[in-house]
């Protein structure tokens, strides 16, 4: 089974990009997601609540918007919590794709694929791009956000050049070109390199 990293930085699609793989047959773990469930775990909780204080918690649970924004305005800060998160996302990726082995390739969808180190464990990387303009109009729309609010969590991300210095294949979805003949092309590729 090839493992196959899809990453892009945010607003650039990456998640429709996912899911056009999903319609194709390609399991994917979504790492942001699955990571967001190790908050619920009471040992996860102590840890979070001995670094950032009561101030991330609303009633004995972590109230996901206020660690990201204890996180995102303090590079440190978000150390810290990736420390806690990426080893149990790491071991928890690797037992999936033992129970996916029989697939061709499996995806593996991470914001920070490249930037966590996550890449190292893939055969292969996608980096999806798209202007940074078009992202951020995305990103203001689809969560309500400020352009400030949006531009502060760009600049936490590698830029889109430091991005493709690690991908095998790029999907345009700038809206230049359509994105699910790229896909297919990829889909095709990856089903040629496994047999």
């Amino acid at each position: 089974m090839i493992r196959v990293g899809l990453t892009g930085n945010i607003g650039s699609g990456k998640s429709t990009v996912a899911q056009i793989f999903s319609v194709l047959g390609a399991p994917v773990y979504h790492a942001d997601y699955e990571s967001k469930k190790f908050l619920t775990d009471s040992q996860i909780k102590d840890e979070v609540r001995n670094i950032f204080g009561e101030c991330v918690f609303d009633n004995d649970e972590i109230d996901r918007k206020a660690l990201a924004d204890v996180v995102f305005n303090d590079e440190s800060r978000l150390k810290q919590l990736n420390r806690i998160l990426h080893p149990l996302v790491k071991e928890d990726y690797l037992r999936w794709c033992d129970e996916h082995r029989q697939y061709t390739y499996t995806i593996q969808e991470a914001a920070i694929l490249i930037e966590s180190g996550f890449y190292r464990w893939m055969d292969y990387v996608i980096v999806v791009t798209a202007p940074r303009e078009i992202r951020t109009k995305r990103i203001m729309q689809r969560d309500s956000a400020t352009r400030k609010q949006v531009e502060s969590r760009m600049q936490r991300q590698f830029t889109e050049k430091e991005l493709k210095k690690y991908a095998h294949f790029v999907i345009d979805n700038g809206g230049k070109e359509l994105v699910i003949p790229q896909v297919l092309e990829i889909h095709r590729k990856l089903a040629d390199i496994n047999g």
